[in-house]
C-alpha cells in the first residue's frame, strides 16, 4: 500500500476488526458483510498502484467504482435484511441486483488474487445447482432450484458467502495475521534466523537445516506458507546457495519448510480455525495434537537436506565466529513473552480472538524492554501490513462459502463419498490415496484454506467412519450391546460385519456415540480431519498454482516450474505423516502411545527420505533400497510388536554404519 489515504483507511478498518472481535457484539452476518466489502474495496484501491496503470486511465476510474460499489453492497445487506424477512423473503429487484453483484464481486476478486480455477469452480458449482444438475445422471444428479433461492441463501444468510469460513475469517484468521505482523515487524524474523542459526549450524548441512528450523519457528506465528517464504527466504536462500547447494533445491527446501509452518502450532493458518470450528474440537486440543506430527514433517524435510549435503560433501556452517546461543537469547529472549501469553491465553480457556488480542499487546509492551522498542508508526505499520498480507485470505474465504454452499444444499458431499466407497471397496487405504489424488488435482489449482473446505467437504465423513470401523467393530462383537443398538442391529440380519456395511452413515454414527468412549471419538474426528488438513497443504508446493515455490524461484532466481516440483518431492512428508494418522494412535492415543510411534516414525522416515533421494549416506543401490523398504515398514507399521520396531532399527543403523564406513575408507584411499 502506498496512498496515504489508503493506509489510514487500512488502519481504522483494523481497529474496527479488533474492536468487534473484542469488545463489541455485532450480528456475525453483518460483520461478514462488512469484512467482505471493506476488503474488495482496499484490493481494489491497491489494484490503482500498480505502475501500468494511470490516474487518468479507465481503468483507475473503473476500481474506483467497483470499490463503492462493494461498500454499497455491504451496506445494502445491513440496511434492508430486516425489510426483507418483512417479505417473507420474498426477492425484489434490488435484492436480485445486489445479490449479483456480491456473487460477481467474489469472483472477480478471487481472481484478481488467486486465478482462474477459484472462479470458475464457482461458476461450475452455481450452474450445477440452478440447471446443470438436472441433465446429469446417477448420484450426482440435481433437479435445480430457483434463481432467488440460490442468491438468496448465497447473500442473505449465513450458509452462503457469510457463512462459517467468512466468519471464521473475520475473527480468528484477522486476529492472527495482524499478530504475526507484530512480530514480524519488531523483529521476530531476524531473531528466528538467528537462533535458528545456533540450533542448526554446526551440523551437516547446516545452512538448509538453518532455513528448515527457521521457517518451523516462523511458521509457528505467522501460519502463512508464503509469508514464510518471503520473510525467512530471504535470508536462507542466498546462505545455503553460498554454502553449496543448488539454487533450485534451496528455494526447494525453504518453501517446502515454510508450507510446514502452517502445520506448527500455536498458528496454524486459516485452515486450523475452519477446522476447529467444523469438528466442534477445541483449538487448544488440535494444537496439542498437532505438535508431534509437525515435528515429523520438519524432520523428514531436515533428511532430504542432509542426505543432499552428504552427496554434495558440503561442510556445516557454524564457525568458531559465529554468535554463541546464549548472545543470541539474551538479545532476543523478550520475543518469547508474547508467545508465551498466545499460549497462556488459550490454556486458562480464552477465546483465540482475546488471546490474540493480548498477544498483540504484548509484543509492544516486550518491545520496550529491548534495545529497539515500537514506536507508533511502527505500530502503524505492523497493522497496515497485516491489512495487505489478509487480503486474497479474506475475499478467498468469504467466496469459498458459495461452493461450500451448493455441495451442502445439493449432498454432492454425500454422492462423493459413495463414489470413493464404490471405488475403494471399504479399504481405509485405497481411500486415502483416492482423496491423496483429489487434493492433488484441486491443488493445482486451489490455495490451502478452499482446498482443505472442499475435500472436507467431501471425504472427511467417510475417513472418519472408515477408521473407527475396526474399534466399532470389535466393540459390537463383544457382546452385552444396548437394547437399541440390538434394535438396529436385527434390521441387518444381526451381524455386525454386514450391518456396519450396509447401513446408512447417519445411522452408523448413532451407534458409535453409543458404543466408543466420546475422547476415542474425537480423538478419531480429528485424525480425519488432520489428514486432508495435511494433504491440502500440497496446494503451495503442488504446480502450476504453488505461491511459496514461486516466491521461493524470484528470491533464489530458479525457474518457477522447477522449484515447484523440486518443493513437492521435498514436501512428502505431507502424505506419509498423515498415513500415521489412519492406522496408528498418533493423534488419537494416549500420549505414552503417541511418544512410541513418534520415535519409530523417526527413524522410518529417514528410510523413505534416503528412497526418494536414492542417497543415504552415499548412493544406494536396489539391494539397500529394498532393505531401506523393509526398514520403513518395520518401523512405521503400528501393529507390528516393538521387536518388530527394533529389528527396522538395527537394519537401518547397519546400512548407515555399512555407508559411512565405505565412505571413509573411500575417502581415505583417494587420500
Amino acid at each position: 500500500m502506498k496512498s496515504t489515504y489508503l493506509r489510514w483507511a487500512a488502519f481504522f478498518f483494523a481497529l474496527f476488526h479488533i474492536y468487534c472481535n473484542v469488545f463489541a457484539s455485532i450480528s456475525e452476518l453483518w460483520l461478514s458483510a462488512i469484512h467482505f466489502g471493506g476488503f474488495c474495496a482496499i484490493c481494489a484501491l491497491m489494484s490503482n498502484e500498480g505502475e501500468e496503470i494511470a490516474r487518468d486511465s479507465i481503468h483507475y476510474w473503473v476500481n474506483i467504482g467497483i470499490a463503492l460499489i462493494a461498500v454499497t453492497t455491504s451496506a445494502y445487506l445491513i440496511l434492508f435484511e430486516n425489510a426483507l424477512y418483512a417479505r417473507e423473503t420474498e426477492y425484489i429487484l434490488s435484492d436480485y441486483i445486489f445479490s449479483l453483484i456480491a456473487v460477481g464481486l467474489a469472483i472477480e476478486f478471487t481472481r484478481r488474487t488467486t486465478g482462474w480455477f477459484m472462479p470458475v469452480l464457482i461458476l461450475v458449482s452455481l450452474s450445477y445447482i440452478l440447471f446443470l444438475g438436472r441433465y446429469i445422471s446417477g448420484v450426482f444428479a440435481f433437479p435445480g432450484l430457483s434463481l432467488e433461492t440460490v442468491l438468496y441463501r448465497s447473500f442473505f444468510t449465513s450458509e452462503g458467502m457469510f457463512g462459517l469460513t467468512a466468519q471464521i475469517s473475520s475473527t480468528f484468521v484477522f486476529m492472527f495475521i495482524i499478530f504475526g505482523s507484530f512480530l514480524l515487524r519488531s523483529g521476530a524474523g531476524d531473531f528466528i534466523v538467528r537462533l535458528a542459526q545456533c540450533l542448526a549450524g554446526r551440523f551437516t548441512g547446516g545452512a538448509g537445516l538453518v532455513a528448515v528450523v527457521g521457517s518451523g519457528l516462523m511458521g509457528s506465528v505467522s501460519g502463512s506458507a508464503v509469508a514464510n517464504t518471503v520473510s525467512t527466504g530471504v535470508i536462507t536462500i542466498p546462505m545455503m546457495k553460498q554454502s553449496g547447494f543448488q539454487g533450485r533445491f534451496s528455494a526447494g527446501v525453504v518453501a517446502a519448510a515454510s508450507t510446514g509452518g502452517a502445520l506448527m502450532p500455536p498458528v496454524m493458518g486459516a485452515g486450523a480455525f475452519v477446522l476447529a470450528s467444523y469438528t466442534q474440537i477445541s483449538y487448544l486440543t488440535i494444537i496439542a495434537a498437532s505438535a508431534l506430527p509437525a515435528v515429523l514433517y520438519f524432520l523428514t524435510v531436515s533428511y532430504f537436506v542432509r542426505i543432499e549435503a552428504k552427496r554434495l560433501g558440503l561442510n556445516p556452517t557454524h564457525t568458531a565466529d559465529s554468535e554463541s546461543m546464549s548472545d543470541v537469547l539474551k538479545e532476543g529472549w523478550h520475543f518469547i513473552i508474547p508467545m508465551a501469553i498466545l499460549v497462556g491465553f488459550l490454556v486458562s480457556g480464552r477465546t483465540p480472538t482475546t488471546s490474540a488480542a493480548f498477544a498483540i499487546l504484548s509484543v509492544i509492551g516486550a518491545s520496550w524492554i529491548s534495545s529497539k522498542p515500537m514506536k507508533p508508526w511502527d505500530i502503524f505499520d505492523a497493522v497496515v501490513d497485516g491489512v495487505k498480507t489478509m487480503v486474497s485470505t479474506a475475499l478467498l474465504l468469504v467466496a469459498v462459502g458459495i461452493i461450500i454452499n451448493v455441495v451442502t444444499t445439493t449432498g454432492v458431499g454425500n454422492a462423493f463419498s459413495l463414489m470413493i466407497v464404490e471405488w475403494a471397496q471399504g479399504s481405509l487405504l485405497i481411500t486415502l490415496i483416492l482423496v491423496a489424488l483429489a487434493s492433488l488435482v484441486l491443488g493445482m489449482g486451489l490455495p490451502v484454506t478452499a482446498s482443505y473446505i472442499v475435500l472436507a467437504t467431501l471425504s472427511a465423513p467417510l475417513i472418519f467412519d472408515l477408521i473407527s470401523q475396526t474399534q466399532l467393530l470389535e466393540a459390537l462383537q463383544a457382546g452385552d450391546l444396548p437394547s437399541n443398538v440390538v434394535a438396529v442391529l436385527g434390521l441387518f440380519g444381526g451381524d455386525p460385519v454386514i450391518a456396519l456395511q450396509e447401513m446408512p452413515l447417519e445411522m452408523k454414527q448413532q451407534i458409535r456415540q453409543e458404543m466408543i468412549e466420546p475422547e476415542v471419538l474425537t480423538g478419531m474426528l480429528l485424525s480425519a480431519h488432520l489428514i486432508i488438513f495435511w494433504l491440502s497443504q500440497d496446494s503451495n508446493v503442488t504446480p502450476p498454482v504453488c505461491l511459496a515455490s514461486f516466491a521461493a524461484a524470484g528470491i533464489a532466481g530458479t525457474r518457477p516450474m522447477a522449484t515447484g516440483l523440486t518443493s513437492w518431492k521435498v514436501a512428502k512428508g505431507l502424505y506419509l505423516v498423515p498415513v500415521l494418522f489412519a492406522y496408528s494412535p498418533l493423534i488419537s492415543g494416549t500420549w505414552p502411545e503417541r511418544i512410541e510411534v513418534f520415535i519409530w516414525s523417526c527413524l522410518g522416515l529417514y528410510a523413505m527420505a534416503g528412497l526418494l533421494q536414492w542417497h543415504l549416506e552415499s548412493k544406494i543401490n536396489l539391494i539397500i533400497a529394498g532393505l531401506l523398504v523393509v526398514c520403513a515398514v518395520l518401523l512405521m507399521w503400528t501393529p507390528f510388536p516393538i521387536y518388530y520396531h527394533i529389528a527396522g532399527a538395527a537394519i537401518l543403523v547397519s546400512i548407515v554404519w555399512f555407508q559411512s564406513r565405505s565412505q571413509k575408507l573411500a575417502n581415505t584411499a583417494g587420500t
